[in-house]
């Protein structure tokens, strides 16, 4: 039996309260986001949540944990008065926050199979309720800008939690589905690959305005971009087929160093997921065809780098990849499209196609601070300032990102050999 209860409606009343969340946006947005978690394990079983395929992958059920954990630990815990529904779990669910305290080991996450489901299911509802309290008694200012970052951080999550099982069916010989309901895309359609100039001369980026964003998108601040172009659409894995069947995997001058000594120790011939026969692959509908003109996703940087080598190109810059997407409506295949898979490019191939949405965007910048950057006081400052090193930056958000948790501005970023998330290529070019 699914110990799964059903989300409660966005628009009920608060326990204790006596008042409802209608007329409370950040209420709302709080029952909304915190329902959209559970509403993603609408199908799975208690022995699905349970179980870590790989180290750099967690269990469900610590998702679901970790998330609560953090409203509980940053915002309930600012009150003297609080006590924690149970002061052990702080080191089963916190992450990575060594200012905070001692945590369980990444790697066996695994392994906790107590507290149980139901218990941890208990766990949201119980914090869910005491910050229903909070958010009623508005009588903090400071407040909207904490519980709109754990909003922020828990919408991180929920992609996690997709990607995280894909991972973990996908190594079942039974490849079950995450949802044998998804529905089949149609087929695309080829559309040319064309270059679009982008701007030249002194931009602008990082994040401006009042909405949220990170710390690490921070300060806006003022990039020279040099003659270049930016193609109207991503790779698709027709094109990308291509570069396999021309031995792009056996060919070392293509790759960076340490690109090539992955592809040689992993045994890496095809993009994750993707069958022998490079005529199926495994998404989170089950084993479906390949389709042809879709976007090619689940590749790293070693081999979004290799490819652009091959085509005779290169990776954007981030710079170039947000002037190009500056005005730029964040619309397209997202997690409320409810494909969960990328779609086929279609459209005008003048303009550049999905941009957001559909597959993360490996750009050939490294993840580091923007001139001036500063971490959030305290030890929230650990969110992301920590892990500027040895990583790359993405953009653009993909078919298992929140809609609301995307703009133009936001940086992803991974180890150059991660591909289990929806990662993809969008090519640049010098002119």
């Amino acid at each position: 039996m699914n110990a799964l209860p059903r989300p409660p409606a966005a628009t009920a009343t608060s326990e204790g309260t006596g008042q409802t969340e209608q007329g409370d946006p950040l209420a709302l947005r709080f029952r909304s986001v915190r329902s959209q978690t559970l509403a993603l394990c609408r199908n799975l079983r208690p022995e699905d949540t349970v179980v870590q395929s790989m180290p750099d992958a967690s269990p469900t059920k610590w998702h679901l944990a970790h998330t609560t954990w953090f409203f509980e630990t940053f915002i309930l815990g600012r009150d003297p008065a609080y006590r924690p529904v149970n002061p052990a779990w702080d080191f089963l669910f916190n992450s990575y926050y060594q200012s905070i305290g001692p945590m369980h080991a990444r790697p066996s996450r695994g392994m906790l199979t107590r507290p149980t489901l139901d218990e941890v299911v208990d766990y949201r509802r119980r914090v869910d309720e005491a910050m229903a309290a909070v958010l009623a008694r508005g009588d903090d200012p400071s407040l909207a800008a904490l519980v709109e970052l754990g909003l922020q951080h828990e919408q991180q999550h929920q992609e996690l939690l997709l990607t995280d099982i894909k991972h973990a069916f996908s190594l079942n010989p039974l490849e079950p589905a995450f949802d044998p309901a998804l529905a089949r895309p149609t087929a695309g359609r080829e559309l040319p690959m064309s270059y679009i100039p982008g701007q030249e001369g002194i931009v602008e980026i990082g994040h401006g305005g009042d909405g949220f964003a990170f710390d690490n998108e921070l300060p806006r601040h003022r990039a020279l971009l040099h003659p270049h172009a930016i193609a109207n659409r991503p790779v698709s894995n027709a094109e990308f087929r291509a570069f396999i069947e021309d031995g792009g995997y056996r060919t070392p001058t293509l790759w960076l160093s340490e690109g090539w000594s992955t592809v040689q120790r992993e045994g890496w011939n095809r993009p994750f997921y993707w069958s022998e026969d490079l005529q199926s692959e495994f998404t989170l509908g089950g084993r479906r065809e390949v389709d042809p003109h879709a976007p090619v996703v689940h590749v790293s940087y070693f081999e979004a780098d290799a490819f652009a080598h091959w085509a005779g190109a290169r990776l954007p810059l981030e710079a170039e990849w947000e002037a190009a997407a500056a005005g730029v409506a964040p619309r397209g295949n997202f997690l409320e499209s409810g494909a969960l898979h990328p779609h086929a490019a279609s459209g005008d191939d003048e303009t550049a196609m999905q941009m957001f949405g559909d597959v993360w965007e490996w750009t050939s910048s490294p993840y580091v601070g923007y001139p001036r950057f500063r971490t959030l006081p305290g030890a929230l400052g650990e969110y992301n300032g920590k892990f500027m090193c040895g990583q790359f930056v993405l953009r653009g958000g993909s078919c298992a990102t929140p809609l609301s948790h995307i703009r133009a501005s936001y940086r992803n970023f991974f180890p150059p050999h991660a591909r289990w998330q929806f990662m993809g290529i969008r090519l640049g070019s010098d002119r």
